[in-house]
């Protein structure tokens, strides 16, 4: 099991573009295109522009609410949130994006995109412009398939809260989706850093803030986890997984 903890923020990390043959450790697309048999040098031919961009620092906006729509984007490190703010001006959170994980599938239907997306902390962004992987879509079915697989795993996500779920199992579900989501991406499926506040977590999991530091607490003098700041450390991950089952459904 790796040891390495998100988020891994260094030159040896932001400056990984691979190489020739080699897609990046992050490339949230590499899957689909390696298993159609297409490695890096024969995607070049198709002429498909990947725009690498950042680094973006904490705070600042990659897309807001109602810009055009020209790209989705892969997030290659760091942490994005996604979020919309209503007419009395309260944010609501719908997400967290990490490492291979890709931001403005929502924008497909409508041509804007329909929420802001906020760096937590230093995001470097694989940028592609739509018209251009639509394009490399009919070229490469897994390609399409992928893109499919993405915009149904958010749609997922976004009901999975939606269930009359405890506190403890919200909080659970959320710890557990994280270290899925980095171990896929070979960070630590055990110690990671919780890069958004804790307003953050408790807004997205729609709990207020008191109860998420309520349930953290609990849970660490059980003996489930150990907190430091914002480092996490699962010490049972089995008790955590199963407090997590009936919202994440396995």
């Amino acid at each position: 099991m790796t040891s390495v903890r998100f988020p891994r923020l260094g030159p040896d990390v932001l400056a990984d573009d691979g190489n020739e043959l080699r897609f990046c450790t992050t490339c949230a697309f590499s899957h689909a295109c390696l298993s159609h048999g297409m490695d890096k040098s024969a995607l070049m031919d198709l002429h498909v522009l990947v725009e690498h961009v950042g680094p973006f620092h904490a705070g600042d906006t990659l897309f807001r609410e109602g810009d055009p729509f020209e790209a989705i984007a892969a997030v290659r490190a760091g942490c994005v949130k996604t979020c919309v703010t209503d007419r009395d001006g309260h944010e609501h959170v719908l997400g967290f994006h990490f490492p291979g994980e890709v931001i403005g599938l929502n924008a497909i239907d409508g041509h804007r995109y329909p929420c802001d997306a906020i760096a937590l902390d230093t995001v470097m962004l694989c940028r592609f412009s739509f018209p251009k992987i639509s394009v490399l879509a009919t070229r490469v079915p897994g390609i399409q398939r992928e893109l499919f697989r993405l915009l149904s795993r958010d749609i997922g996500r976004a009901a999975l809260l939606a269930g009359d779920w405890s506190a403890d199992q919200r909080v659970a579900a959320f710890l557990v989706g994280m270290s899925r989501r980095l171990s896929a991406r070979g960070f630590s499926a055990t110690r990671f850093q919780l890069t958004m506040a804790r307003t953050d977590i408790a807004n997205y999991l729609r709990l207020a803030p008191e109860t998420v530091s309520r349930v953290l607490r609990r849970m660490q003098d059980d003996g489930v986890l150990a907190v430091d700041r914002r480092e996490v450390e699962l010490l049972d991950a089995a008790r955590l997984e199963a407090l997590a089952a009936p919202i994440l459904r396995d």
